[in-house]
Formats: structure tokens, sequence, C-alpha cells
């Protein structure tokens, strides 16, 4: 059992994770991590999970970076809280179950929004722009056990990209998937911290 329990602390579950390139810089460090959201993966992976997220947070993981959706918590979409209080209460309650998931390393992201209120203050919010990309996207994080990121390639450049994507089916997912930067950053930062 105890050979067991290391094996399990030395892997990273990626939460709400589509793109899988958080999951692919943590492989390429030499992590065991997988992905896990309700749609397959960009690279149709082996490593990807297909499910609700909840159903495999309990098993004993060392480590969750999680995307949690943010439709229903982000600043951006305000206006429209008040048509869609079940939403959004749903949503909280999911970044809830995420957080208070028994692992000793924990990332979860978002964009401002309510969680600083309805939870707490993020311990660090990132730019792309720390990152290696011109582009502004201020991103929260919440940790457990994992240091603040330290920004690696600061550039010139503020272009708010997502704000000025199109309208379209896959608008919401395009805006959501990860710097290569950031995950970059993630890997090489923590990727080294897991099951130590």
């Amino acid at each position: 059992m105890n050979n067991r329990r290391n094996l399990e602390k030395s892997r990273i579950l990626v939460v709400c994770e589509r793109s899988g390139r958080v999951r692919v810089a943590l492989r390429k460090k030499g992590v065991d991590a997988w992905s896990c959201d309700l749609m397959p993966s960009d690279d149709n992976s082996k490593y990807h999970i297909i499910g609700d997220a909840r159903q495999y947070m309990n098993r004993l993981w060392g480590g969750i970076i999680a995307f949690v959706p943010c439709t229903h918590l982000a600043v951006s979409g305000a206006r429209w809280f008040k048509y869609k209080e079940w939403e959004q209460k749903q949503a909280i309650q999911f970044f809830m179950d995420v957080w208070n998931t028994d692992v000793p390393f924990m990332c979860i992201e978002n964009p401002i929004g309510i969680m600083s209120t309805q939870f707490r203050k993020p311990d660090q919010i990132i730019q792309p722009w720390q990152f290696g990309h011109g582009e502004v996207k201020a991103t929260c994080l919440w940790l457990r056990s994992f240091p603040k990121l330290k920004p690696t390639n600061i550039v010139e450049g503020r272009e708010a990209r997502v704000h000025r994507m199109s309208p379209g089916p896959e608008r919401g997912y395009k805006r959501s998937i990860t710097c290569q930067g950031v995950a970059d950053a993630m890997a090489n930062q923590w990727g080294d911290l897991i099951g130590k």
C-alpha cells in the first residue's frame, strides 16, 4: 500500500483541460500527468480522461491543477449574473469541490471574478506577457503548497487578444486555452515538487 501511495503522490490531474497543454508540458518534464474534461482532448491522448472530474478527484493524486470553467464566475459576465443564479451557484460549488479535494498540491486558475469574495482572494495574479505572450489576460491562481509562478519571459505588447475574438461556437473554448508559456512555467517550476 505504501508503494501505491508513493506512486500516486507523483501524479497530477489537470482538471477541465481539453487542449492538453499543461498535461503535455508536465509529461515532458517527467511527471505522470493526466487531464480530465467532459470533452475529448484535442490531441486524442491516452492520458486524458473523459468525464466529470469530481468522479476522479478522490483518487490519491499528488496534485491538481484545475482550470475551472469561468462562464458564471468571471466579472466579464457580471451583467448576466442576475439571470443565472442557479448556474452561478453550481459553478461556485464545483470550484469549492475542487479546492476541498484532499491532495497536497493544488492550483485553481480563473479570471478575475466572484471567487475573490465567495472564497478568498487569489494567491497570485499573472499575465501572459510575463511568460512570453504579448497580450493581457489577468489570471488568478489559488494555490495550496505550490509556490507562486515566477515570470519567465517578460515581453512587450499588451494586446487584449481574447477580448477581440470573433463570435462563434468555439469562442469560449479558444479564450480558455492556457498560453504555452504559462503551461511551460507550471511544468518547469512545479513539476519537480510532486512526490517529494
